[in-house]
């Protein structure tokens, strides 16, 4: 490299190399020629006109490396004068010290939890949908028309609220629509200052964790059920109760005997995850009797609530219970598309305002321009009418997706047609692993969870969850007979 004052006359600059932006070379080549004392406090720079001439590239690229570099810290502007090299650079330079012996460093001892969580695989997401994944869904025409509109619409009229902090449990109008729809919709006993918006499901339930229980507190959680879930309140420390499930949901009377001091129950009772079972009335009135009487709150994870294919959805716990005692929580990752990261719970009215400051704690505030997306698809009709139109096409999804597995694989696969929600359970007939099927099917690019890793102390049962919601029919007749291959080429 030349002196320093050649350097800085353009004489040493490299011109921009394809396959990385001109922003970023440009300020990359400033960056390095300071850290290397190339350039020195308080030295000139080239013109932004001058070194844009010199490399070829339009002036406006080296404007954005200018202030890019200006803003953090490294040159400055003079009015009148051009760019320098800042005159204090102790913030952004690295202070060399003399060489030294290093002291021994004492290594922190992670607590269990650390491995727990390492060890603890979530699904990955895919770009590309892989048939039979859970928890895809998909939006017609119709509805991505209208959520454009929406989008549109929320951009070109930016509220000054998008520009501060608001509320950590939300827009208030559109916690005021959710209490209106969850009123009509599910029998939900609210009001808007009862609604606190998270990121889904899951984040409400570890809320209700964080919040409502103590260290070694007792909880009754469905056996199977949802990981995640099981997961969360194991990091919060409490006891956990597994509690089995049969065709009629949660067994109540079983909770009551292995736990009847449990302080909470976690519960999917419209769809019961994984399993798809609907709890009963009975069941309900029971479960809400043992609360009143133990003192008790339950966690009721409605997430699916919306697609119930077969009569009137059952009354929420929440609206049976009064309000009382029950945390509802609700989801538009799964009536809307996941990527959307928007859920709601409905706390009882004593605890909302802690709900609110626990939710503000630990993410400030959901995103502004997301919520004023879905408050005004919600107040211009489009929620509904995909909610509908949803409710039919998952359905005949559903029907064709049963009567392919029938009638191609009746003699290895028990299909359990489920009323409500978004996957449906095969079980294995001839006593297959469901884990080596997954591994096997995975390899035919097909997405099949197994269940038997979900149970905790019933015995497990070998079976798959088959995602119908995400697909088309004609997508999933092909995925069928590759899954019939795998399962007609698996022995263990």
């Amino acid at each position: 490299m030349m002196q320093q004052t050649s350097w800085a006359d353009l004489y040493a600059w490299r011109p921009p190399q394809a396959g990385e932006p001109v922003i970023r070379q440009v300020y990359d080549q400033v960056r390095e020629a300071i850290h290397a004392g190339a350039l020195l406090p308080g030295g000139r720079l080239p013109s932004s006109r001058g070194l844009a001439e010199h490399l070829g590239v339009a002036r406006a690229s080296v404007v954005a490396a200018y202030d890019l570099l200006q803003a953090e810290g490294y040159i400055e502007g003079r009015r009148g004068s051009g760019a320098f090299v800042a005159g204090d650079l102790s913030g952004v330079l690295e202070v060399r010290r003399p060489a030294a012996e290093p002291e021994p460093a004492a290594t922190p001892e992670p607590p269990p939890r650390v491995r727990e969580l390492a060890e603890l695989t979530l699904p990955a997401g895919a770009r590309e949908p892989q048939l039979f994944t859970n928890g895809r869904t998909l939006m017609d025409a119709r509805a991505q028309d209208a959520w454009s509109r929406a989008t549109r619409k929320a951009l070109r009229c930016l509220d000054p609220i998008h520009f501060g902090y608001t509320e950590p449990a939300g827009m208030a109008e559109l916690r005021a629509v959710i209490a209106d729809y969850l009123r009509a919709a599910r029998g939900v006993v609210c009001e808007p200052d009862q609604v606190v918006l998270t990121a889904g499901a899951q984040h409400a339930a570890d809320l209700a964790a964080r919040i409502l229980l103590e260290p070694g507190a007792p909880v009754w959680v469905e056996d199977p059920c949802y990981e995640p879930t099981w997961r969360a309140l194991t990091a919060v420390g409490a006891r956990l109760h597994p509690i089995p499930v049969d065709r009629a949901g949660l067994d109540v009377a079983a909770g009551v005997a292995i736990a009847p001091d449990a302080r909470m129950a976690f519960i999917t009772p419209s769809t019961q995850y994984p399993l798809g079972v609907t709890l009963s009335m009975a069941r309900r009135l029971e479960l809400i009797a043992w609360a009143r009487a133990a003192g008790a709150w339950i966690v009721e994870d409605d997430y699916a609530s919306e697609f119930r294919y077969s009569g009137p959805p059952l009354a929420s716990l929440q609206g049976l219970d009064g309000g009382e005692r029950v945390i509802y929580v609700g989801t538009f990752n799964k009536s809307l598309f996941p990527g959307l990261r928007l859920g709601y719970l409905v706390a009882p009215k004593p605890l909302a305002a802690a709900f609110a400051t626990a939710r503000g704690l630990v993410d400030r505030q959901p995103p502004t321009i997301s919520q004023a997306i879905v408050l005004e698809f919600m107040q211009s009709g489009d929620f509904a009418a995909h909610v509908r139109r949803r409710r039919l096409a998952y359905r005949d999804q559903r029907d064709a997706l049963v009567a392919a597995l029938e009638g191609e694989l009746a003699d290895l696969l028990e299909v359990d047609v489920p009323d409500q929600g978004m996957h449906l359970m095969a079980f294995l007939q001839d006593g297959r692993s469901d884990v080596a099927v997954q591994a096997a099917a995975a390899q035919r690019g097909l997405v099949v969870r197994p269940i038997s890793r979900l149970y905790h102390d019933a015995p497990p049962r070998s079976g798959l969850m088959l995602g119908f919601t995400g697909f088309p029919a004609q997508a999933m007749l092909p995925g069928v007979g590759r899954l019939a291959r795998v399962l007609r080429e698996t022995t263990c």
